[in-house]
This record gives structure tokens, C-alpha cells and sequence, in this order.
């Protein structure tokens, strides 16, 4: 069946015919292709069409799709095992490897999302600290939940909206906004409500406005803020965990989280999420503390499953996997840049491990949200289509990454490269 013909039935059924935001190809005339398999970086439309993927599901299929391994595991576990909603042997294993392999997480609990996770976080954070107010970054996104849609970058950006109708002013009442890599913005927050501050949390590479690292100086900042006022530094790693490094982006900073949320990656591809922290701030969450969060499909054994086998053949091959997503990086990232020189085309490029973003802005250097709403949205649009006609998969919006996989090859960044060259703007 055509792309066009499933996606005007999905209209039907689905609002806009989807059931994200950011797959409807809003604002851009194209039909989104409608993907019917994927193997490796390679994935196929409902036409026949095939396409080199740097979506990958957003970010999960850091080993490509379909891996041998994780189907292998996921098909031997559904034979015994689809949902229980009791504790299983498997669930123990995965939150020892986590607990093992992550830096400052003692204890972990595992959840069914991105948004679940840093929901389920914030309202750890205000348990153990009683305080009411978050402090978030001004085109972070943590995913749907009512308190961080105000200024959350990606899809509400990309759709050219505020925040979101269906959110009481109550439910936002509690979010202060800082601006990202701004030291004043965040000194005045604390000064003013600091002593009810139960949390900051931030992207520490964010993502979601298009990647952009913080800087050293203010993630230091951050945390001697957080010791000064009793407040919780709160890192989301959704993205980042298993992505930018093994250890996820904390290992590319000196200062220390007190609570970690992850997902994407440590699902292998199904839906996961997980938070974790210090044992004295986690032991304050149902059943042994008082704050409550449950989950009928937490921690399923065929998630489980995906995710261990995902987690488990990364860290065995770590040096390999990481030392050629990093030269495939590499060559893109140069690629793109001396393209967009010749052509005259004016990029920024922002990369770290096997995130990438290329922001189309004629400024030398992209760290602020404020630096990413200068991008032409209309040169990307022109970008999109060209690409997606030349059979390489692109995130559908300015404020996404790009991203890569294991099982992408220097021929995968070569065509995309050739497609680059090839785009008129």
C-alpha cells in the first residue's frame, strides 16, 4: 500500500494520523514514509523504498535494527514469559547491571518511559526533600508531563506552540524557567525561591532544542546551588544514557547527579524507562517510603529481556562500538561542514559520540536556546525534503539529533554525505 493512502486512512483513527507529534511531517508538504521493516541502518517504507535511518526510533537502536541478539532474546523469553505483573528473576538482573555500571545509582526503579521516568523523578525529589518548586531549562524536554510543558524545545517548538492546552496554570505553577548555559538566569532563581526548590533537572547534553552540551563551569554551578539550598540535581539521561559513552553523559562532567532517569537505549527498542539515585534518596519510594509510584507493566520480562541483551553486548564490545560511532561522527560532522562551506549554506554543527545536529543559523556557535531559534526553518524544510527523497532517513525537525549506530558504515555516511552535496537551497 502507498504511504499517502495509509496515512490519509490513519487520519481517520489517529489525530493527524499519528500517535506522536513530530511523525506527521507537519508544516513541511510531505507525506511521512510510512516504515514497514528495518535491519541493521537500513530501513523500508510501505512502497518498497529503502532509506539509511539516523532517527532510529530516536535514539534506542544504538545497535541497529533488528540485532540478532536482542531478537533472539526477546522470541526465547515471550515463549515463557509475556506479563506477570509479580516480580521476576529478570527484573533483579537488569537493575544489577544498572546499579553496577552507572555511576551514582544505588538503586534503581524501572518504569514504562522517558516521561514516566522524569515524572516519577521530580515527585521522588519532592518527597525526599519537601519542598514544591522544579527548576527546568528553557528548551529542555522531559517528555509530557503537565509541570515541564512550558518552553520544552522539540515537537512543542517544531509545532510552533507555547506549552500545550490541557495544562492548568496550577499544574505549571511549581516550574521555574532558567536559560541553558546561563549562570545569572539560575543564580536569580535560587536567590529568589530557593528554599523551596526540591529539584533542578536538566538535559546535561540536551537534545530536544538540538544538541547542545552544558558547559563545565555551570553544571558546577548547578550543584553548588543544589548542596547550598538542600535542592536535587536531577540529570536526564533519556537520551544520553549509553549514547554519548558507555557511562552515559556523566562521564563527561566532574559533578555528580543525585538522581539519573533513563530510557530509549535501555528498552533495546521496546518501551523502558528507569530512574535511579543514592539508596537513602530511592528507599523513600513506596513500598518501604512514602512516595508512591506503580506501574502494572514495569519492569516486563520481554522488555527486560530486550534491554539486558542491548546493555550487556555493548559493554562487552564498549571499545569497538564507541571508537567507531565516534570515527563515523567524526567524518559526518567534517563532512557536513566543509559541504556546507563550498556550497554556501549556512550550518553550525553540534556533535558528541553519535548525537548530532545540524542547525542551519549563520552564528559560529550554537549553546543557548536562544542561539537555536535563530535557525531557518525553511532552509531545513527544503533540507528534509531533499533528503528524504534521496533515501536518507532525517529526524523531521530543526531541534532533533541526528544519530548513529553500530551498525552504520562509512559507505551509510558517504551516501549521506553525497545527498548533502547534492542539495540546492
Amino acid at each position: 500500500m502507498k504511504n499517502e493512502v495509509v496515512f490519509h486512512e490513519s487520519k481517520k483513527y489517529m489525530p493527524g494520523g499519528v500517535n506522536s507529534p513530530v511523525r506527521a511531517f507537519k508544516n513541511t508538504a510531505m507525506t511521512p514514509p510510512i516504515i514497514k521493516s528495518g535491519k541493521g541502518s537500513v530501513i523500508v517504507d510501505e512502497e518498497g523504498k529503502e532509506y539509511i535511518d539516523f532517527v532510529l526510533a530516536w535514539g534506542p537502536m544504538f545497535l541497529g535494527h533488528c540485532d540478532d541478539d536482542v531478537v533472539r532474546s526477546i522470541t526465547e523469553t515471550s515463549r515463557n514469559a509475556i506479563a506477570f505483573g509479580a516480580p521476576t528473576e529478570i527484573e533483579l538482573k537488569m537493575a544489577k547491571f544498572l546499579c553496577k555500571n552507572l555511576n551514582n545509582v544505588e538503586m534503581v526503579r524501572m518504569v514504562n518511559s522517558g516521561t514516566e521516568a522524569t515524572m516519577s523523578a521530580i515527585k521522588l525529589a519532592r518527597g525526599y526533600t519537601k519542598k514544591n518548586k522544579i527548576v527546568k531549562f528553557a528548551g529542555c524536554y522531559h517528555g509530557h508531563f503537565d509541570g515541564f510543558l512550558v518552553e520544552a524545545g522539540s515537537g512543542v517548538l517544531t509545532n510552533g506552540i507555547p506549552g500545550s492546552l490541557g495544562v492548568p496554570e496550577d499544574s505549571i505553577k511549581n516550574t521555574l524557567i532558567a536559560k541553558y548555559n546561563n549562570k545569572e538566569s539560575i543564580k536569580e532563581l535560587f536567590k529568589t525561591y530557593g528554599e523551596d526548590i526540591a529539584a533542578v533537572i536538566i538535559e546535561p547534553v540536551a537534545g530536544n532544542m538540538g544538541v547542545i552540551k552544558a558547559e563545565e563551569d555551570f553544571m558546577v554551578l548547578l550543584r553548588e546551588l543544589c548542596d547550598k539550598y538542600n535542592s536535587l540535581l536531577i540529570f536526564d539521561e533519556v537520551m544520553t544514557g549509553f549514547r554519548v559513552a558507555f557511562e552515559g553523559a556523566q562521564k563527561l562532567f566532574s559533578v555528580k547527579p543525585d538522581l539519573v532517569t533513563y530510557a530509549k537505549i535501555i528498552g533495546g527498542g521496546l518501551p523502558c524507562g528507569a530512574y535511579g539515585g543514592r539508596k537513602e534518596i530511592m528507599e523513600c519510594l513506596s513500598p518501604v517510603g512514602e512516595v508512591y509510584q506503580a506501574g502494572t507493566m514495569s519492569g516486563n520480562p520481554i522488555v527486560m529481556a530486550a534491554g539486558l541483551s542491548t546493555l550487556k553486548k555493548i559493554k562487552k564490545n564498549k571499545e569497538e562500538y564507541y571508537k567507531k560511532i565516534e570515527d563515523l561522527g567524526r567524518q559526518l560532522e567534517e563532512g557536513v561542514i566543509e559541504i556546507a562551506k563550498d556550497k554556501g549554506i549556512p550550518v553550525t554543527v553540534n556533535r558528541y559520540g553519535g548525537m548530532m545536529t545540524i542547525f542551519f543559523t549563520d552564528l559560529d556557535v550554537v549553546k543557548t536556546y536562544e542561539d537555536v531559534k535563530t535557525c531557518d526553518e525553511g532552509l531545513f524544510r527544503n533540507y528534509l525534503k531533499h533528503m528524504i527523497k534521496s533515501g536518507i532517513n532525517i529526524p523531521p525537525s530543526q531541534y532533533e539529533a541526528l544519530f548513529l549506530s553500530v551498525a552504520h558504515t562509512k559507505d551509510d555516511i558517504n551516501k549521506f554525505l553525497n545527498a548533502f552535496k547534492n542539495f540546492n537551497k
